[in-house]
């Protein structure tokens, strides 16, 4: 049973949004609800919106009882759209989202809404902490943690200014959300493919206003699952070649390269001073160095495949 108590002076103005669609989640699902009840500031409301699948829907409903199931099945798959039907029936003025493979600590969601004492704030993110399954492997950089989903080396150490956060930790204003329409369905996470929905989005918001803006609160933390396939070399490359591709399209569709400011500086100070550090480190070190030149080459490959792919469509056959 959920319970609503230690209310404080928040209490009520938030509710929690978790996108899901598979069986084969359903611990996780359960384990990440249990953390959202346990929280120090208790959400209104905990909203599970589950992406086509009815059986999965079922199962919450029975298991689960005292949390809002909704089906999400009138657009195309993907977490996007679950997740803006989630919101489209929250009553709260802020919103906040969590994954089915994360677990939120005890405060996180009181440290995720405290920037929005400041109105120009129209959204927060918090901290990952990656779990993984197996050892974290020695060749893996620390500059190239969101390949997995983990605040990487160069992110702020204190309640810092962004231009974006990450879907999976995330609160936003309901009414700045709901403004420009939410997540762009059918530009996001689905299956095997991964596009930057959460920049996408966290650019639109920002426009909204003069001088909206997100902050990034790394004391808002939640433990992220890192399953074993992630662990693997071909998986890093894979995500690395998915973002710069991503990245591209996010940029094209904007029609402005100023979009991939951040991207550039990320590459220009903290890939460039993390290897560095990793050539006059010593042998696993140098496996590292080998890892951020591979991630490099295979995101800008990526980026390389989009702007060839923009160029046929725009060419014709």
């Amino acid at each position: 049973m959920l319970t609503r108590h230690g209310l404080n002076s928040k209490s009520g103005a938030v509710s929690v949004v978790m996108a899901c669609y598979s069986m084969d989640r359903l611990r996780g699902i359960v384990s990440a609800v249990h953390s959202i009840s346990a929280q120090t500031l208790q959400p209104a409301e905990i909203i599970v919106a589950v992406d086509h699948n009815r059986a999965l829907v079922h199962t919450l409903r029975r298991e689960m009882p005292d949390i809002r199931v909704i089906s999400y099945e009138d657009g195309p798959r993907g977490a996007s759209g679950a997740r803006n039907a989630g919101v489209a029936v929250v009553s709260t003025p802020y919103t906040a989202f969590i994954d089915d493979d994360e677990i939120a600590d005890s405060n996180w969601l009181s440290e995720l809404i405290k920037p929005f004492a400041d109105e120009r704030v129209v959204g927060t993110g918090g901290r990952y902490r990656a779990v993984w399954r197996s050892p974290k492997p020695g060749w893996f950089p620390d500059e190239f943690g969101w390949v997995v989903g983990e605040s990487f080396q160069g992110m702020p150490i204190e309640t810092s200014r962004v231009r974006n956060v990450w879907s999976g930790s995330m609160a936003v204003r309901t009414a700045a959300f709901r403004a420009v329409g939410g997540f762009r369905v059918g530009f996001g996470k689905s299956g095997e493919r991964s596009q930057p929905e959460d920049t996408d989005l966290c650019i639109r918001m920002a426009e909204l206003g003069n001088d909206f803006h997100w902050m990034y609160v790394p004391t808002s933390v939640i433990d992220h699952d890192i399953p074993v396939e992630r662990s693997t070399f071909r998986f890093f490359l894979a995500r690395c070649y998915s973002e710069g591709r991503g990245k591209i399209e996010l940029r094209d569709d904007r029609n402005g390269s100023e979009e991939l400011d951040d991207e550039r500086d990320y590459v220009r100070s903290v890939l460039t001073s993390g290897l560095r550090r990793y050539v006059l480190g010593g042998r696993v070190s140098l496996s590292r160095a080998a890892a951020v030149v591979a991630g490099i080459v295979s995101a800008g490959m990526g980026a390389l495949s989009a702007v060839v792919c923009r160029r046929r469509h725009f060419v014709g056959p």
